[in-house]
Protein backbone atom coordinates (compact mmCIF):
# COMPACT_ATOMS: atom_id res chain seq x y z
CA UNK A 1 0.00 0.00 0.00
CA UNK A 2 1.41 3.37 -1.06
CA UNK A 3 0.88 5.36 2.14
CA UNK A 4 2.41 2.59 4.27
CA UNK A 5 5.35 2.56 1.84
CA UNK A 6 5.77 6.35 2.18
CA UNK A 7 5.72 6.12 6.00
CA UNK A 8 8.21 3.23 5.87
CA UNK A 9 10.76 5.60 4.24
CA UNK A 10 10.80 7.67 7.46
CA UNK A 11 8.21 10.30 6.52
CA UNK A 12 5.63 11.28 9.12
CA UNK A 13 2.33 11.78 7.32
CA UNK A 14 0.01 14.51 8.56
CA UNK A 15 -3.35 15.33 7.06
CA UNK A 16 -4.04 18.84 5.77
CA UNK A 17 -7.57 18.67 7.19
CA UNK A 18 -9.36 18.07 10.48
CA UNK A 19 -12.61 16.88 8.90
CA UNK A 20 -13.63 14.18 11.43
CA UNK A 21 -14.35 11.55 8.74
CA UNK A 22 -11.07 12.20 6.90
CA UNK A 23 -9.13 12.19 10.19
CA UNK A 24 -10.45 8.70 10.99
CA UNK A 25 -9.79 7.41 7.46
CA UNK A 26 -6.24 8.80 7.29
CA UNK A 27 -5.41 7.68 10.83
CA UNK A 28 -6.36 4.14 9.77
CA UNK A 29 -3.93 4.47 6.84
CA UNK A 30 -1.09 5.55 9.15
CA UNK A 31 -1.35 9.36 9.33
CA UNK A 32 -0.04 10.57 12.69
CA UNK A 33 -1.04 14.25 12.84
CA UNK A 34 -3.12 16.96 11.21
CA UNK A 35 -3.35 20.68 10.61
CA UNK A 36 -6.24 23.12 10.37
CA UNK A 37 -7.08 26.49 8.86
CA UNK A 38 -10.27 28.54 8.30
CA UNK A 39 -10.94 27.02 4.83
CA UNK A 40 -10.97 23.55 6.38
CA UNK A 41 -13.27 24.69 9.21
CA UNK A 42 -15.66 26.38 6.72
CA UNK A 43 -15.84 23.24 4.56
CA UNK A 44 -16.78 21.16 7.61
CA UNK A 45 -19.49 23.63 8.70
CA UNK A 46 -20.99 23.79 5.19
CA UNK A 47 -21.98 20.14 5.55
CA UNK A 48 -24.59 21.17 8.16
CA UNK A 49 -23.47 18.63 10.75
CA UNK A 50 -22.37 21.37 13.15
CA UNK A 51 -25.67 23.31 13.12
CA UNK A 52 -26.67 21.99 16.59
CA UNK A 53 -23.31 23.20 17.98
CA UNK A 54 -23.80 26.59 16.29
CA UNK A 55 -27.33 26.87 17.74
CA UNK A 56 -25.98 26.15 21.21
CA UNK A 57 -23.27 28.81 20.85
CA UNK A 58 -25.84 31.33 19.56
CA UNK A 59 -27.93 30.66 22.68
CA UNK A 60 -24.86 31.60 24.74
CA UNK A 61 -25.02 35.09 23.13
CA UNK A 62 -21.69 34.66 21.29
CA UNK A 63 -21.01 36.76 18.19
CA UNK A 64 -20.05 35.21 14.84
CA UNK A 65 -16.28 35.60 15.39
CA UNK A 66 -16.42 34.00 18.84
CA UNK A 67 -18.49 31.11 17.41
CA UNK A 68 -15.88 30.59 14.66
CA UNK A 69 -13.15 30.26 17.28
CA UNK A 70 -15.17 27.99 19.57
CA UNK A 71 -15.92 25.63 16.66
CA UNK A 72 -12.27 25.68 15.56
CA UNK A 73 -11.16 24.86 19.10
CA UNK A 74 -13.65 21.97 19.31
CA UNK A 75 -12.72 20.48 15.93
CA UNK A 76 -9.00 20.69 16.74
CA UNK A 77 -9.65 19.07 20.15
CA UNK A 78 -11.57 16.22 18.46
CA UNK A 79 -8.67 15.60 16.06
CA UNK A 80 -6.18 15.78 18.94
CA UNK A 81 -7.99 12.88 20.65
CA UNK A 82 -7.57 10.74 17.53
CA UNK A 83 -3.83 11.44 17.29
CA UNK A 84 -3.08 11.43 21.03
CA UNK A 85 -2.00 7.72 21.00
CA UNK A 86 0.69 8.65 18.46
CA UNK A 87 1.84 11.51 20.71
CA UNK A 88 1.97 9.13 23.68
CA UNK A 89 3.81 6.35 21.80
CA UNK A 90 6.46 8.76 20.48
CA UNK A 91 6.68 10.61 23.85
CA UNK A 92 5.84 13.93 22.19
CA UNK A 93 7.71 13.55 18.91
CA UNK A 94 4.59 13.09 16.74
CA UNK A 95 0.79 13.05 16.99
CA UNK A 96 0.15 16.81 16.89
CA UNK A 97 -2.72 18.87 15.50
CA UNK A 98 -1.97 22.45 14.46
CA UNK A 99 -4.21 25.34 15.50
CA UNK A 100 -3.85 28.49 13.40
CA UNK A 101 -3.88 31.87 15.18
CA UNK A 102 -6.13 34.68 13.96
CA UNK A 103 -5.33 35.35 10.26
CA UNK A 104 -7.05 38.75 10.52
CA UNK A 105 -3.95 39.98 12.35
CA UNK A 106 -2.41 40.05 8.86
CA UNK A 107 -5.42 41.51 7.02
CA UNK A 108 -3.83 43.76 4.32
CA UNK A 109 -6.72 46.26 4.69
CA UNK A 110 -7.37 46.27 8.42
CA UNK A 111 -4.43 44.89 10.42
CA UNK A 112 -3.46 46.55 13.71
CA UNK A 113 0.00 48.24 13.95
CA UNK A 114 3.06 45.97 14.03
CA UNK A 115 3.75 46.11 17.78
CA UNK A 116 0.10 45.31 18.56
CA UNK A 117 0.16 42.37 16.16
CA UNK A 118 3.27 40.97 17.86
CA UNK A 119 1.65 41.24 21.31
CA UNK A 120 -1.58 39.70 20.04
CA UNK A 121 0.28 36.68 18.62
CA UNK A 122 1.99 36.13 21.98
CA UNK A 123 -1.28 36.48 23.90
CA UNK A 124 -3.30 34.21 21.55
CA UNK A 125 -0.56 31.56 21.43
CA UNK A 126 -0.62 31.30 25.23
CA UNK A 127 -4.43 31.27 25.30
CA UNK A 128 -5.06 28.56 22.67
CA UNK A 129 -2.18 26.29 23.75
CA UNK A 130 -3.01 26.30 27.49
CA UNK A 131 -3.70 22.84 28.88
CA UNK A 132 -2.98 20.97 25.63
CA UNK A 133 -0.41 18.20 25.19
CA UNK A 134 -0.55 17.53 21.45
CA UNK A 135 -1.59 20.91 20.04
CA UNK A 136 0.79 22.98 17.96
CA UNK A 137 0.23 26.70 17.52
CA UNK A 138 0.58 27.89 13.94
CA UNK A 139 2.20 31.32 13.54
CA UNK A 140 2.95 32.78 10.09
CA UNK A 141 6.45 33.87 9.06
CA UNK A 142 5.31 37.47 8.58
CA UNK A 143 7.21 40.38 10.14
CA UNK A 144 4.94 40.36 13.22
CA UNK A 145 4.79 36.58 13.43
CA UNK A 146 8.58 36.30 13.34
CA UNK A 147 8.94 38.99 16.01
CA UNK A 148 6.56 37.08 18.31
CA UNK A 149 8.32 33.70 18.08
CA UNK A 150 10.98 34.13 20.75
CA UNK A 151 8.48 35.08 23.48
CA UNK A 152 6.01 32.38 22.42
CA UNK A 153 8.75 29.73 22.53
CA UNK A 154 9.98 31.04 25.90
CA UNK A 155 6.42 30.59 27.24
CA UNK A 156 6.65 26.84 26.53
CA UNK A 157 4.32 26.82 23.50
CA UNK A 158 4.88 24.19 20.78
CA UNK A 159 5.12 26.15 17.51
CA UNK A 160 4.48 25.41 13.86
CA UNK A 161 5.85 28.33 11.81
CA UNK A 162 3.75 28.54 8.66
CA UNK A 163 3.91 30.44 5.35
CA UNK A 164 7.66 29.91 4.91
CA UNK A 165 8.82 30.37 1.32
CA UNK A 166 12.49 31.28 1.72
CA UNK A 167 15.63 30.22 3.52
CA UNK A 168 15.67 33.66 5.14
CA UNK A 169 12.27 33.16 6.80
CA UNK A 170 13.28 29.70 7.98
CA UNK A 171 16.55 30.93 9.56
CA UNK A 172 14.99 33.93 11.28
CA UNK A 173 12.19 31.78 12.74
CA UNK A 174 14.50 28.95 13.83
CA UNK A 175 16.91 31.30 15.58
CA UNK A 176 14.10 33.19 17.36
CA UNK A 177 12.52 29.93 18.55
CA UNK A 178 15.85 28.52 19.73
CA UNK A 179 16.59 31.71 21.70
CA UNK A 180 13.15 31.47 23.31
CA UNK A 181 13.45 27.74 23.99
CA UNK A 182 16.64 28.25 25.98
CA UNK A 183 14.77 30.64 28.29
CA UNK A 184 12.03 28.11 29.16
CA UNK A 185 11.52 27.58 32.87
CA UNK A 186 10.57 23.95 32.26
CA UNK A 187 13.75 23.19 30.31
CA UNK A 188 14.12 21.57 26.89
CA UNK A 189 12.75 18.07 27.54
CA UNK A 190 9.39 18.83 25.85
CA UNK A 191 10.75 21.38 23.34
CA UNK A 192 9.45 20.69 19.84
CA UNK A 193 9.27 23.05 16.87
CA UNK A 194 8.36 22.60 13.20
CA UNK A 195 8.83 24.84 10.16
CA UNK A 196 6.26 24.61 7.34
CA UNK A 197 7.85 25.29 3.99
CA UNK A 198 5.39 25.79 1.12
CA UNK A 199 6.45 24.02 -2.04
CA UNK A 200 4.08 23.91 -5.03
CA UNK A 201 3.35 27.65 -4.93
CA UNK A 202 7.04 28.31 -5.71
CA UNK A 203 6.75 26.38 -8.98
CA UNK A 204 3.58 28.30 -9.88
CA UNK A 205 5.55 31.52 -9.26
CA UNK A 206 8.54 30.56 -11.44
CA UNK A 207 6.31 29.40 -14.34
CA UNK A 208 4.73 32.85 -14.30
CA UNK A 209 7.68 35.09 -13.39
CA UNK A 210 10.90 33.19 -14.31
CA UNK A 211 10.08 31.87 -17.79
CA UNK A 212 13.80 31.73 -18.72
CA UNK A 213 14.35 28.59 -16.61
CA UNK A 214 15.25 25.53 -18.70
CA UNK A 215 12.78 22.60 -18.84
CA UNK A 216 15.12 20.69 -16.48
CA UNK A 217 14.92 23.45 -13.83
CA UNK A 218 11.33 24.65 -14.25
CA UNK A 219 9.15 22.85 -11.71
CA UNK A 220 12.14 21.97 -9.49
CA UNK A 221 12.45 25.24 -7.53
CA UNK A 222 10.04 24.28 -4.73
CA UNK A 223 11.72 20.89 -4.29
CA UNK A 224 15.28 22.28 -4.31
CA UNK A 225 14.39 25.06 -1.87
CA UNK A 226 12.68 22.61 0.49
CA UNK A 227 15.62 20.19 0.37
CA UNK A 228 18.15 22.97 1.04
CA UNK A 229 16.15 24.17 4.05
CA UNK A 230 15.76 20.56 5.24
CA UNK A 231 19.55 20.00 4.99
CA UNK A 232 20.28 23.22 6.91
CA UNK A 233 17.75 22.19 9.57
CA UNK A 234 19.40 18.78 9.96
CA UNK A 235 22.81 20.38 10.39
CA UNK A 236 21.66 23.08 12.82
CA UNK A 237 20.00 20.76 15.34
CA UNK A 238 22.49 17.87 15.05
CA UNK A 239 24.68 19.02 17.97
CA UNK A 240 21.95 20.41 20.27
CA UNK A 241 21.37 17.07 22.08
CA UNK A 242 17.58 17.54 22.25
CA UNK A 243 15.20 14.73 23.13
CA UNK A 244 12.62 15.64 20.45
CA UNK A 245 13.21 16.30 16.76
CA UNK A 246 12.88 19.84 15.39
CA UNK A 247 11.44 19.19 11.96
CA UNK A 248 10.56 20.62 8.59
CA UNK A 249 6.96 20.26 7.47
CA UNK A 250 6.75 19.90 3.70
CA UNK A 251 3.51 21.79 3.05
CA UNK A 252 1.58 22.73 -0.11
CA UNK A 253 2.38 19.28 -1.55
CA UNK A 254 -0.65 19.11 -3.83
CA UNK A 255 0.45 19.63 -7.45
CA UNK A 256 -0.81 22.73 -9.26
CA UNK A 257 0.32 21.69 -12.76
CA UNK A 258 -2.10 19.13 -14.26
CA UNK A 259 0.78 17.62 -16.28
CA UNK A 260 2.58 16.62 -13.05
CA UNK A 261 2.04 13.30 -11.31
CA UNK A 262 -0.16 13.93 -8.22
CA UNK A 263 2.61 12.53 -6.01
CA UNK A 264 5.43 14.64 -7.54
CA UNK A 265 6.29 16.40 -4.27
CA UNK A 266 5.40 13.46 -2.03
CA UNK A 267 7.88 11.23 -3.87
CA UNK A 268 10.66 13.84 -4.11
CA UNK A 269 10.57 14.57 -0.35
CA UNK A 270 10.03 11.04 0.98
CA UNK A 271 12.27 9.78 3.75
CA UNK A 272 12.34 12.28 6.61
CA UNK A 273 10.45 14.84 8.65
CA UNK A 274 6.75 15.59 8.02
CA UNK A 275 4.51 15.91 4.97
CA UNK A 276 1.13 17.59 5.45
CA UNK A 277 -0.76 16.38 2.43
CA UNK A 278 -4.23 17.44 1.30
CA UNK A 279 -6.78 14.59 1.41
CA UNK A 280 -6.83 14.42 -2.41
CA UNK A 281 -3.04 13.95 -2.51
CA UNK A 282 -3.20 11.12 0.02
CA UNK A 283 -5.99 9.50 -2.02
CA UNK A 284 -3.82 9.76 -5.16
CA UNK A 285 -0.81 8.29 -3.33
CA UNK A 286 -2.93 5.37 -2.19
CA UNK A 287 -4.38 4.87 -5.67
CA UNK A 288 -0.95 4.91 -7.39
CA UNK A 289 0.13 2.04 -5.14
CA UNK A 290 3.85 2.74 -5.62
CA UNK A 291 6.79 1.72 -3.49
CA UNK A 292 8.53 4.84 -2.20
CA UNK A 293 12.20 5.17 -1.32
CA UNK A 294 14.12 7.89 0.53
CA UNK A 295 14.71 10.83 -1.81
CA UNK A 296 14.73 13.82 0.53
CA UNK A 297 18.53 13.93 0.50
CA UNK A 298 18.89 13.39 -3.28
CA UNK A 299 19.44 16.77 -4.94
CA UNK A 300 18.95 17.75 -8.61
CA UNK A 301 22.02 17.78 -10.89
CA UNK A 302 24.51 20.54 -10.07
CA UNK A 303 23.76 22.34 -13.37
CA UNK A 304 20.08 22.62 -12.37
CA UNK A 305 20.99 23.85 -8.86
CA UNK A 306 23.36 26.48 -10.33
CA UNK A 307 20.75 27.64 -12.85
CA UNK A 308 18.04 28.01 -10.18
CA UNK A 309 20.38 29.91 -7.85
CA UNK A 310 21.39 32.19 -10.72
CA UNK A 311 17.95 32.92 -12.19
CA UNK A 312 15.52 32.85 -9.26
CA UNK A 313 15.61 35.92 -7.03
CA UNK A 314 14.41 34.38 -3.75
CA UNK A 315 13.83 37.79 -2.18
CA UNK A 316 11.35 38.69 -4.96
CA UNK A 317 9.79 35.22 -4.76
CA UNK A 318 9.31 35.52 -1.00
CA UNK A 319 7.83 39.02 -1.30
CA UNK A 320 5.31 38.05 -4.02
CA UNK A 321 4.27 34.75 -2.42
CA UNK A 322 3.89 36.38 0.99
CA UNK A 323 1.59 39.03 -0.52
CA UNK A 324 -0.53 36.27 -2.06
CA UNK A 325 -0.23 34.07 1.02
CA UNK A 326 -1.41 36.81 3.38
CA UNK A 327 -4.48 37.45 1.20
CA UNK A 328 -5.19 33.69 1.14
CA UNK A 329 -4.70 33.77 4.92
CA UNK A 330 -7.09 36.61 5.84
CA UNK A 331 -9.86 36.16 3.23
CA UNK A 332 -10.88 32.63 4.34
CA UNK A 333 -11.25 33.85 7.94
CA UNK A 334 -13.63 36.61 6.78
CA UNK A 335 -15.49 33.99 4.70
CA UNK A 336 -15.77 31.69 7.75
CA UNK A 337 -17.25 34.48 9.89
CA UNK A 338 -19.68 35.35 7.06
CA UNK A 339 -20.65 31.67 6.75
CA UNK A 340 -21.50 31.55 10.47
CA UNK A 341 -23.59 34.72 10.11
CA UNK A 342 -25.48 32.91 7.33
CA UNK A 343 -25.99 29.82 9.50
CA UNK A 344 -27.21 32.08 12.32
CA UNK A 345 -29.85 33.61 10.01
CA UNK A 346 -30.90 30.19 8.68
CA UNK A 347 -31.18 28.72 12.18
CA UNK A 348 -33.07 31.71 13.67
Amino acid sequence: MSIQSLIATGTKLWLDSIDPKMVQENRALGASGATSNPIIIADIIKGGGYDPAISKLISQKLDDTAIAWQLTDQLVRDAQKVFLPSWQQTKGNDGYVSFELDPLLEDPHDAPPHAQRVQKYIELAKKWSAGHQNRMIKIPATAAGLDALEEVAAAGVTINVTLIFSHRQYKVSREAIWRGAQRRREGLDQFKSVYSIFISREDVYTEKHVSTLSPAAQGQVGILNAKEVWRDNQQFWSDKKLRLQQEIIFASTGVKNPKDSPDKYVEALAGSDIQTNPPATNEAVQRLNKTYTRKVDQFPPQAVIDEIHQKVDMQKLEQKLMEEGIAKFADPMKALIKLIAGRRAALA
